[in-house]
């Protein structure tokens, strides 16, 4: 039985309103006042409501298939009749489900008949789900009868054939590498300068671009530190800068943001500079406790009496 899927047929109502046998090749064709095509297709209609089982008169369903069994001429299509009893038993149960009343139901086999509908059509659709899956597997084997795997083994000759070594290095690269490997590897020496480094006087570096400053009367900020050795002495030069300005004996001018900053020297070429201390003062060490000071160092007298009546106190 050949399925048919195409939903886009509309269904031919014949004129005279009765149900006549009729098929073309092998499939069985239904003929009804409501329908009139392939049996696949009306039962493809019934499952997605497309289509009212109650308007289906199966007993001429059932006359029609039998008529189309017998135009074989005895050799009867069993697999299509087996199909065709699994169906009509579905759609009578299904049918039988939507005739009965829906109101109240109190007979427990007509709920029991409700209830089973759902079952009935999921019986349909396996019916169909089966179907289609046969034909997938059908076509399958008709596709690959033509092909039969090669069993034949490799011929000796090429089964204890070795390809050539192809290798693009001769003795002389060979020998480089050995050396190479074979050559010891230096030392690596750790750096200990980091642990204690050297400090860098501010005063000192004032000196050097006050002398640099007088000389050339002006210069960038990037030519002042061009010849610093390190970070610290960068950032000595530049806190001398600083002290410089806040004595009044250089200007700053900078054309726009990210600029070079220029500086221009404004003092005098003969007085002496003096550069605050505070940057080149030794931390205080945390561990160390401070000094002790006596209360009276530490307490502000106005006279010597008082400074004795605060010793006799103690």
């Amino acid at each position: 039985m050949t399925a048919t899927t195409d939903e886009t047929l509309e269904p031919q109502v014949p004129t005279d309103g009765s149900a006549v046998v009729g098929g073309e090749g092998s499939g069985f064709q239904v003929h009804l006042a409501v329908f009139e095509g392939p049996f696949d297709l009306l039962l493809q209609l019934i499952s997605k409501h497309k289509l009212d089982i109650t308007e289906i008169a199966l007993s001429t369903v059932t006359d029609e298939f039998i008529a189309h069994i017998r135009s074989f001429e005895g050799e009867w299509p069993l697999e299509q009749a087996t199909e065709f009893l699994v169906v009509a038993a579905t759609l009578l149960d299904l049918k039988a489900a939507r005739l009965l009343p829906s109101g109240e139901i109190e007979d427990e086999e007509d709920l029991a008949l409700l209830e089973a509908r759902d079952l009935l059509f999921a019986r349909l659709m396996q019916y169909r789900a089966y179907k289609e899956v046969a034909g997938i597997f059908s076509q399958r084997m008709a596709d690959e009868i033509h092909r039969h795997p090669r069993s034949v083994s490799m011929e000796p000759q090429f089964a204890g054939l070795l390809p050539e070594v192809l290798l693009g290095l001769g003795p002389i690269e060979f020998a480089a590498l050995a050396e190479r490997a074979l050559t010891p590897k230096t030392i690596e020496q750790v750096a200990t300068g980091h642990i204690h480094m050297q400090r860098v006087s501010v005063r000192e570096q004032a000196a050097i671009v006050v002398d640099r400053l007088r000389r050339q009367r002006e210069a960038t900020f990037r030519a002042l530190i061009g010849d610093a050795p390190d970070t610290l002495t960068v950032v000595a030069r530049f806190l001398a800068l600083l002290e410089l300005f806040r004595e009044g004996v250089v200007s700053f001018e900078q054309a726009a943001p990210l600029q070079d900053l220029l500086v221009r020297w404004i003092g005098d070429d003969d007085a002496e500079i003096e550069v605050s201390e505070e940057f080149d003062v030794d931390p205080v060490d945390e561990d160390e406790p401070p000094a002790s000071v006596s209360a009276v160092e530490a307490v502000p007298v106005d006279d010597d009496t008082d400074r004795v009546a605060l010793e006799e106190d103690q």
